[in-house]
């Protein structure tokens, strides 16, 4: 009896990773096909043994035999990534974001000791420190609180390192909201030119004043909840792959779940 209900318990935990017909629906166009006559595992269960992987935590050689051989599921992950499936997924669901306001904001992720690189540590995105290997995830969201864009650095990294790159594509309009650490006049004078407006906490040595609404900046909270919304899946929570490349992409993943949601479907 205590079997069965082990079972049936593994059997509901594994179709909650699952993708619905609407998330299926949003993936399918993206996955770039393979013509042949070779028999191939559906992309969609692939998928579904991908999403297993984000979510549990699990080595990919504990994959469930329902999602496939595990080395299909893993190269698929590895081919979709250096296509560029990942982001261009991300990008086809961020498009309608918006814009109204911008928020910017970083995460420390502890790199666990099997992913730990021996050599080339800053080349994969990890740094040391007292605490031991970091990586630091930057993110994007718009108004809702939804990721747009995502980077990664070494987590003694500091936090405006990227700002130039993740905040190009302002608009005219937008409010621009980020907490002390990217508190600089290069970052102010970037939003003013794309037509935007800054609203950050000045820092406490600050000589000239500057325009801040603490009112405003109370809805910065919102890229908190996502961070911790991206971080639900443990993959994402502790890094445990030695290639920065990959685990971006299982964090593009978690966002790519994030938006799924809110749109009214989760795999």
């Amino acid at each position: 009896m205590g079997q069965a209900r082990e079972e049936a318990s593994d059997q509901s935990r594994r179709r909650s990773h699952e993708l619905s017909d609407y998330a299926w629906s949003a993936h399918k166009p993206m996955l770039p096909g393979k013509p042949g006559r070779v028999r191939r595992v559906n992309d969609r269960c692939v998928l579904n043994g991908i999403f297993w992987v984000l979510r549990s935590v699990a080595p990919w050689r504990d994959l469930p035999e329902n999602y496939g051989p595990r080395t299909t599921c893993y190269n698929r992950f590895v081919r979709w990534r250096r296509a560029g499936v990942w982001g261009h997924i991300m990008d086809a669901l961020a498009a309608g974001h918006d814009a109204a306001v911008q928020m910017i904001d970083t995460s420390i992720v502890r790199v666990h000791q099997h992913g730990a690189c021996t050599v080339n540590n800053n080349q994969e995105k990890m740094g040391r420190s007292r605490g031991g290997l970091r990586s630091k995830i930057h993110a994007v969201v718009d108004t809702n609180g939804l990721p747009v864009h995502l980077a990664l650095t070494p987590g003694e990294a500091h936090d405006n390192r990227l700002c130039s790159a993740l905040l190009s594509a302002l608009l005219p309009k937008t409010m621009l909201l980020a907490g002390r650490g990217h508190e600089a006049d290069w970052i102010r004078k970037l939003a003013r030119l794309q037509g935007a407006w800054a609203n950050i906490p000045p820092k406490r040595n600050r000589k000239d004043p500057t325009c801040f609404s603490p009112y405003l900046y109370r809805a910065c909270n919102l890229i908190e909840r996502s961070f911790n919304k991206i971080k639900q899946c443990r993959r994402v929570a502790t890094r445990y792959d030695k290639l920065a490349a990959n685990y971006l992409a299982f964090v593009k993943l978690a966002s790519i779940r994030i938006w799924l949601r809110a749109n009214g479907s989760t795999p």
